[in-house]
């Protein structure tokens, strides 16, 4: 049987259970973190003791009791959870198409940058094609010179080439979005990255192998892409809320700024998580042309049909 002092020792922490259910019950926005993690905590402990409790018959009153209590605790923890994923699902359904509609416009300026950096790397190849040497480096152009992928070795090791690939595409991105705060930084992350793409765009058409790359990047673009370019955004908008604070304070207008651009940081995790499955495993392969375009139109109207159209309405109280 278990004793009375072990049960004198254990009452205070479930009347303390009960407690912050009844808080909880009442009014849960009250509840600090500490005292939310204070409650799962006692919850687990008083779970166990329930098991101790209920191997003996004789203490059948406490074991209602504590049925009861880890009840109510349970209904709470649970709609805790289903609040949370659907706040998970109100973000990414609603709430993050709403906030790329809204700052479009910077979207629209990195792609832009983003562009003209990638025809003047192409056209500057053209006229010197000493310029693809000396920015791609000579091992690259080796390959392009004998009309091979570089992306050939990505096949053979496609569970660790996806890891990586989707490891440096983030690490792209969030820094894109980071050097916002220099004002200048996301402007030359554009540059660089656009003045490469137009490089190797035109080396590889010089060598004869441009179905060969746009085949390749095609799949994995239509997302990598975009992604790069909201991040661009989201650093123009920390920019633009740092230097052009308007009539706002400019430390409340950097605030506002930098939540609109993480929630467009945010959005772009699960475009760079399919970008880079796809680029390890498919991108890669040697499939017919045809069907890697295909798959690309696909991706593509999907992507844009979910940024252009949101389901339902915002609600007031978002995921951050």
């Amino acid at each position: 049987m278990v004793s009375n002092r072990w049960l004198d020792r254990r009452k205070p922490y479930w009347e303390r259970l009960e407690q912050l259910v009844k808080v909880a019950q009442t009014n849960s926005k009250k509840m600090s973190g500490a005292e939310l993690q204070e409650l799962g905590l006692l919850y687990r402990q008083t779970a166990a003791d329930l098991s101790a409790v209920t191997e003996e018959r004789m203490d059948i009153h406490v074991a209602t009791y504590l049925n009861r209590l880890l009840g109510k605790g349970h209904n709470l923890l649970h709609a805790g959870q289903e609040r949370e994923r659907n706040h998970l699902a109100t973000f990414y359904l609603v709430e993050y198409p709403r906030v790329f509609r809204e700052t479009f416009g910077l979207t629209a300026a990195a792609t832009l940058i983003f562009l003209l950096a990638a025809i003047a790397g192409w056209a500057v190849t053209v006229r010197d094609p000493g310029f693809a040497h000396h920015l791609l480096g000579p091992k690259m152009m080796d390959s392009i010179e004998r009309k091979k992928m570089w992306t050939d070795s990505v096949v053979a090791v496609q569970p660790m080439a996806a890891s990586a690939i989707a490891t440096n595409n983030l690490s792209v991105t969030f820094t894109t979005f980071a050097l916002g705060i220099t004002g200048v930084g996301t402007v030359w992350m554009l540059v660089f990255n656009g003045l490469l793409l137009g490089v190797v765009g035109a080396a590889t058409q010089q060598a004869g192998m441009a179905l060969k790359l746009w085949s390749f990047v095609a799949p994995h673009g239509v997302l990598e892409l975009p992604a790069i370019f909201i991040a661009g955004g989201a650093g123009l908008e920390i920019a633009r809320g740092l230097f052009f604070p308007g009539l706002l304070p400019r430390r409340d207008s950097v605030a506002i700024a930098g939540r609109r651009a993480v929630k467009l940081l945010l959005g772009t995790i699960p475009l760079l998580v399919v970008a880079g499955l796809t680029e390890g495993f498919f991108s890669p392969t040697n499939g017919p042309v045809g069907w890697k375009f295909f798959v690309a139109g696909l991706l593509f109207s999907v992507l844009c049909v979910y940024l252009s159209r949101a389901r339902g309405k915002v609600i007031a109280d978002s995921v951050l």
